[in-house]
Parts: structure tokens; sequence; C-alpha cells
């Protein structure tokens, strides 16, 4: 029996693993961040105008942008132009001594560049090179890829959204960030792989099937239309297609939002009504009778008329604040979650707690709040540290690659970084 060992205090799970982060953007840069959290040392490699997000969506004049900050936290930033003779010798020595390398371009971008995957590999065998791109091979591949893009070519936006109403995009960031995170599983296992053959390689990630990923299950339900509707969902009518069903689970236990007072836009909750909580519900609501009623008191016969049951819900729920029906619920062991604003989130005191939501100091910004790390290794524990300014550490890596300050001045006098 192998006898466990346990790690150096201080020591990260991706201590001594070196990140070429050529990433852009949001998929990318989620991904590397959280390489970054894992212990990383991960090199973000931007052009000398910087990643163009430093300057979206600013709400601080000459300061980086809170969607740069917030997708670049823990990275190192150098600037380099790889379209230079000299750049494209420093990139080959940065790939040298990189094990990951991670880059989001257009199809075919790195290539035009020099740097097959063949060239790659012959420069550096160990390397693991990630790609993300929007779609894989086929007719797809060259279309521009966007977020809600490949919410609309991976099953999402045809399932959400109410059955009178139109595809709907919705706000979590499945095709970026989403995507993000099936790289970074990919990137580790060819990492622990390496282990075993000593070789890097290729991984590759398009967000179209990365949102599909997240969609199995209404491809199941596809599945499920050859033999007649779907009972769970609150539909009427069904098609040769599944139907976007509202706030409907569609799953094995039904569940809707339920209308909270005062009325507000996210005054609701999530109430999941499971066959041993529909007797509790009854008493809730002021309706006992309906805990044993032949027309109500089994899931089978409830099923036909979700909406009816949770419209009786609604007419107890709605006379009363959402944090009274989820105390209420919850002391029945009702499954059931309030819907929360940004708002109530960003100021959410137990994901403050659980460093979910975390305070960053920035030197040009000042404070700023991101989302922490959702990974949580009893080993490996993460502080979020701000996002570099654009090339803060060009003299730092470039020592390292042994260029020398004079070298370093003459590389910015000549535009190569």
């Amino acid at each position: 029996m192998t006898q466990a060992v346990e790690a150096a205090p201080g020591t990260r799970a991706l201590a001594g693993v070196r990140v070429l982060d050529m990433t852009h953007v949001q998929s990318g840069p989620s991904a590397t961040q959280l390489l970054a959290w894992l212990g990383a040392d991960v090199v973000k490699l931007e052009a000398p105008s910087g990643d163009i997000t430093r300057k979206q969506l600013r709400d601080l004049p000459d300061a980086d942008s809170l969607y740069f900050t917030m997708l670049n936290c823990n990275k190192r930033s150098i600037t380099l132009n790889t379209k230079t003779e000299r750049g494209k010798e420093i990139l080959t020595e940065l790939i040298r001594r990189s094990d990951v390398m991670v880059e989001n371009f257009g199809p075919g971008a790195v290539d035009r560049m020099g740097f097959t995957w063949e060239r790659i590999r012959e420069i550096n065998p160990r390397i693991v090179y990630a790609s993300i791109k929007g779609f894989g091979e086929g007719p797809y591949t060259n279309f521009k890829a966007y977020e809600v893009v490949a919410q609309a070519m991976g099953g999402s936006m045809a399932t959400t959204g109410f059955e009178d109403g139109p595809p709907t995009a919705t706000g979590a960031q499945i095709g970026d960030s989403g995507t993000g995170v099936h790289a970074v599983a990919g990137i580790l296992a060819a990492l622990y792989q390496r282990e075993s053959t000593g070789r890097g390689q290729r991984v590759n990630v398009a967000m179209q099937h990365a949102v599909l990923n997240l969609c199995r299950v209404k491809l199941r339900d596809q599945q499920r239309l050859a033999h007649g509707p779907l009972r769970e969902y609150p539909n009427r009518d069904f098609g040769d297609e599944v139907p976007r069903s509202g706030n409907a689970s569609g799953g094995g236990q039904p569940g809707w939002a339920v209308r909270c007072a005062p009325g507000g836009p996210n005054d609701y909750v999530y109430v999941i009504v499971q066959p041993v909580g529909w007797a509790p519900i009854t008493e809730l609501i002021g309706r006992p009778e309906l805990a044993n009623d032949p027309d109500w008191a089994t899931p089978e016969v409830r099923l036909p008329k979700l909406g009816k049951m949770f419209q009786l819900i609604e007419e107890w729920s709605s006379g009363l604040p959402k944090w009274e029906v989820l105390e209420k619920l919850n002391a029945r062991n009702i499954p059931c979650g309030p819907i929360l604003s940004t708002k109530e989130i960003i100021e959410d005191a137990s994901l403050a707690a659980n460093e979910m939501v975390v305070e960053v100091e920035h030197p040009t910004r000042g404070s700023f709040t991101t989302v922490g790390s959702p990974l949580k290794l009893s080993d490996s524990p993460v502080t979020v540290t701000t996002s570099p300014l654009l090339g803060e550490h060009n003299t730092e890596v470039y020592g390292e690659l042994g260029l020398d300050d004079e070298e370093l001045s003459n590389l910015k006098t000549n535009g190569v970084i």
C-alpha cells in the first residue's frame, strides 16, 4: 500500500507548470485564470496594444476595464509583436520553456505566424498545446464565434425561454467561460498523461461542442419525444423537437419559479415538488385536503396539471417576501432557492465568506470586486491577486530568458515589445 505524502506547506497543485497564455477576450482567459488559481505560472502574452478587453466596457477612464481585470487575475503580462522576426525568435524561446500553450485566435491564425502544431512540437515535444475555437472541423469551421452564437448553435437558445416567446440567451456565459472550463479539463488530462508518455499533445475545444455538452439533457428529451409527449414539461402541444418550457426543469421532479411579495423583478423562489413534499406543501398553502385528493395525491395525476399546481403555490407565496417563503419551505425540507439578483449576490455575506466574491486591489483603478475560484482544494488554497498591467512583467519574464536591459530597451524602440 502506498503511503500518503502530504504536500509541502505553500505548495500549489500546479506549482512548476509554466503556461504561455496567448488568449484574449473571455473563453481563453477564463481557462488560463483557472490554471493560475491552481498554481500555474501563467504568462499572458499580449500585442503591444494589449488585449482588446482592457479598453472595452470601461467604467473608469484610463484604467483597465472590469471585463479585463475579472478574467486575468493572478497572471503575469508581457508584450510581444510576433509579426517581427525577433518577435518570432522570442516566441520560440517562450514555447521551449513552457509546459502549456493556450490560444483562442481565429482558425489558422497561429499557423500563419509560422507556428503549426508540427513546428511547436518540434520546438518542445513535451508541450501541451490547447486551442479554443468556435466550431469543430466542418461547414461551420470559419464562422465567427461569439458567446451567444455558440449558445444558438449548441442547443441552448432553442430550449431557453417561454413557449410563446423567442429563443433566449442565458445570462450564464456557457459559450465562453463554459468552454474555458472544458479546456482546463483537457489541459489537466494532457499534463497527467505526459507523466507516463513523456509527450505533450494537442487539445482542441470548440465553443459549440462545450455548449452542446451542457445541453445534453435536451438531446435526451429529443429522443424521448419519439415515444410521445414529455409529461414532465408544462407544455400542452409537442411537435418533433424539444420546446421551450419556461422555468420548468423537465427532469424527474417538477419545479417552477413562483412569485413573492412585493412583486419586484426578482421576487421569486424556485420550488421543486417531490412526492414526499406534496403533503407539507398543501399544509403550507392552506389546502391540506389536496394531500389525499385522488386528483392531486400522486405525481402521476399532478403531471398533467403542473401549471395549476404551481398557481396554487403562487397564490400562497405571492403574499410573502421571498426570504420568508424560503424559510417556511426549508423548514419542511422542500427543495427551493430564492432568485438572487446580481446586487444580492455581490452583497451576499456567505459568498464573501466562501471567497467566491472577493475584493482585489488594482494599482490604477483601486479596489474592484470579482469572482473567486470555485475550485476548492485542501492542499492548494487560492489567493486572488490583481490582473497585471500591460507589459508589467516584461523585464522579469524576458530577464528569465537571458535578455538584458539594453536589449529590452532596443526591443521596445524597435516595436518588438
